[in-house]
């Protein structure tokens, strides 16, 4: 089927499951941006496989132009960039406590850009998984990566930290997430785990102090399965940060 002509047909999905009309924009780029914006406020029901199949060729297409990146490294190892191209077995979400993605239509967080690239069956799947409750701040879960390259992600709610200054308490829930998300990885037998920098960006935590508390608890963790562990960072100042603790 035409591109175009299949956004259109996604399109009008998930207009019609949101009881919502918009004009239809003409070209590629915009489409595409509408996609999104109506993937990002969608609600979780059940999905017609009609839709998927639509939708999951184009987000595979969207998966290729971005480019797939391979991690061969041993141990632990940074990269920077975008964590929705990592082939790794798991990468970790920065979640909310509803843990249900972003709501906010095309919001630049790992959280919203993570469902938009796995497509809505992972939205499904966290609401199937959460039933309506919070997630406890240092907990996490697992699910499928759907269109991601990534196998699997694994979800996890950092601390916020308002005055930017965190406590004892909070410098534990963040070890706390980094030692979930380990558990889970070791639970299933995973070999490779890509770390977004938890609870840094809008939850204010500290760049310096959250990277070394990362690098601490991975370091400490009694790893088995587990044999490559990247921080992926997007920021310059972290990758500043973890080459030089690392």
């Amino acid at each position: 089927m035409d591109r175009l002509e299949n956004l259109k047909n996604i399109i009008m999905y998930l207009m019609a499951d949101e009881h919502v009309s918009h004009r239809i924009p003409s070209s590629l780029e915009e489409r595409q941006r509408m996609m999104r914006e109506l993937m990002n406020v969608w609600e979780p029901r059940p999905i017609a496989e009609d839709f998927l199949m639509k939708q999951d060729v184009e987000l595979q297409m969207q998966r290729e132009d971005k480019g797939v990146v391979k991690v061969h490294d041993e141990g632990l190892t940074i990269w920077q960039g975008d964590i929705t191209r990592l082939k790794v077995e798991a990468i970790v979400n920065a979640a909310n406590a509803q843990a249900l993605g972003c709501w906010a239509p095309l919001h630049n967080c790992i959280d919203n850009c993570i469902h938009s690239a796995a497509g809505i069956q992972l939205r499904k799947e966290c609401a199937d998984k959460m039933q309506g409750r919070l997630l406890a701040t240092g907990d996490a879960f697992i699910t499928q990566g759907y269109n991601l390259p990534a196998r699997y992600v694994i979800h996890t709610v950092g601390p916020i930290i308002p005055d930017g200054v965190p406590t004892k308490e909070q410098e534990e829930q963040l070890a706390q997430c980094y030692r979930s998300c380990l558990d889970l990885a070791e639970q299933n037998g995973l070999e490779s785990i890509a770390f977004c920098c938890i609870s840094t960006g809008v939850f204010h935590f500290p760049n310096e102090q959250a990277a070394k508390i990362a690098i601490e608890t991975v370091k400490s963790y009694p790893r088995h399965a587990l044999k490559t562990i990247v921080f992926n960072v997007f920021l310059d100042k972290d990758r500043d940060i973890y080459r030089q603790l690392l």
